[in-house]
């Protein structure tokens, strides 16, 4: 009896001790994420500013897949919040042509806003889906690997066919993509099934809502007939 109450202890010290370092990473992860995003929408607005209209997409590719993986190299050392500024701050950066360019439609405006209010929205309601029940999401790991693969060869396939319908398809996979991100990535946190660096976990959620915000903005201007 007294080596199952032992055992018991244990089990539940160690339950305790994993929770509140899941929150620890949970907090650092939304703070930072937070700080992210306001620094992209400042160099965002710095790209509108200074009249960015194009943006070389492979400039965009080596900025942002060479800035990745500093993010990753650096992940485990201060350098690595310094890497995941640079690395929003280019991302929000290349963010600049496409906002100058809705802007210019007499409803661009409020096309902006609406896919920011989405994307907020879609955020927030998954990672509250996540945080409340939960649940482990882990079993869609097999599903965002393959969808990645299927969306990068969708978007090569877009780069040399300009089918507005293929446009259309391409945008709602990246949004079911980033929603299923975020509520995978959140779930590893919870669960410390996974990640356990907030750093890495800023950059995941990071790339969710900036997909996310893209997707929904290509749609609703599709939709619109822009």
């Amino acid at each position: 009896m007294a080596f199952n109450d032992s055992n018991m202890a244990r089990t539940q010290t160690h339950s305790a001790v994993s929770g509140a370092s899941a929150n620890k990473v949970l907090r650092n992860t939304y703070a930072l994420l937070a700080m992210t995003l306001l620094f992209s929408a400042v160099t965002a607005g710095a790209s509108v500013a200074m009249g960015i209209q194009q943006m070389n997409i492979f400039v965009f590719f080596i900025g942002a897949y060479g800035l990745m993986f500093l993010v990753h190299k650096t992940a485990n050392s201060a350098v690595g919040l310094l890497s995941t500024f640079a690395f929003t701050g280019f991302m929000g950066f290349t963010l600049g042509p496409i906002i100058s360019a809705y802007l210019t439609l007499p409803n661009g405006s409020a096309l902006i806003m609406n896919a920011l209010a989405m994307t907020g929205l879609t955020f927030i309601g998954l990672s509250a889906v996540a945080l409340t029940t939960k649940k482990d999401f882990s079993f869609l790991s097999n599903f965002l690997m393959a969808g990645a693969i299927v969306l990068i060869l969708a978007m090569v396939a877009g780069i040399f066919f300009n089918i507005p319908a293929l446009s259309l398809m391409v945008s709602a996979g990246f949004v079911l993509f980033a929603s299923a991100a975020i509520l995978y990535q959140t779930s590893e946190i919870v669960h410390r099934a996974g990640e356990t660096n907030y750093i890495l976990a800023t950059v995941t959620l990071y790339v969710s809502i900036y997909n996310l915000f893209v997707s929904l903005l290509s749609i609703l201007g599709i939709m619109s007939n822009d």
